[in-house]
């Protein structure tokens, strides 16, 4: 299903290539929370946000004339983290997880004040672990080729923009976003472990050569 969402996605943006067409790259924090479920079903509570970096690449075009609606196509490395401790058993837990994806987004033009460009959008992203580690008390378990968390995940972030031209061929964005995984192709009797994040980023969009689009 997802390779059929990026076939697509590439198909339509070679079909609209005489709209102006973008590179954008960006960079941010994540504040990650965890929401975990052990083989038996059981949620582990007392579990704390930590700070996280993400980063970003990819291809962004111009739907239209009028310039209010924006496809993007790209990819994102995110890290994500919790710790907590359950006292009644003496354990302390950190999971420390980085996973690459391929994005999807769609962004939407909503107001414009003087330069500044106001936008909404909204992303889908499947992404795959890549590093991963498990601690339990002074015990480290690395994540990576275990069946309860080497799943690729389904990441739907919604969020904010506000971006700015620099120079006629380049703007700088501020970002904020929500989101939340969905685990597919996931044993019912294994571990499960979903993902939140809020993200805060900041990136530049730049036009590709011979086009000099207003941002």
């Amino acid at each position: 299903m997802t390779n059929k969402i990026i076939i697509l996605t590439i198909v339509l943006l070679m079909s609209i290539s005489s709209f102006c067409q973008q590179l954008y790259f960006g960079f941010g924090t994540t504040i990650s929370s965890f929401d975990y479920e052990n083989s038996q079903g059981q949620p582990l509570g007392n579990l704390l946000s930590k700070s996280k970096t993400h980063y970003g690449m990819g291809y962004r075009q111009k739907l239209n004339a009028g310039n209010t609606l924006f496809l993007s196509l790209g990819a994102t490395y995110n890290n994500y983290g919790a710790i907590g401790s359950e006292s009644s058993v003496d354990n302390f837990f950190e999971w420390d997880v980085s996973y690459l994806g391929l994005k999807a987004g769609l962004g939407v033009k909503l107001f414009e004040l003087r330069d500044l460009t106001f936008l909404a959008n909204a992303s889908v992203a499947s992404e795959f672990l890549i590093r991963g580690t498990q601690t339990i008390n002074n015990d480290v378990f690395n994540l990576v080729g275990e069946d309860e968390f080497n799943n690729n995940i389904l990441f739907f972030r919604g969020g904010v923009e506000m971006q700015y031209p620099i120079s006629r061929s380049t703007a700088i964005y501020v970002e904020y976003s929500y989101g939340r995984s969905v685990l597919i192709n996931s044993d019912e009797n294994a571990e499960k472990l979903k993902l939140n994040a809020h993200q805060f980023g900041l990136g530049f969009i730049i036009n590709l050569p011979k086009c000099y689009c207003s941002y």
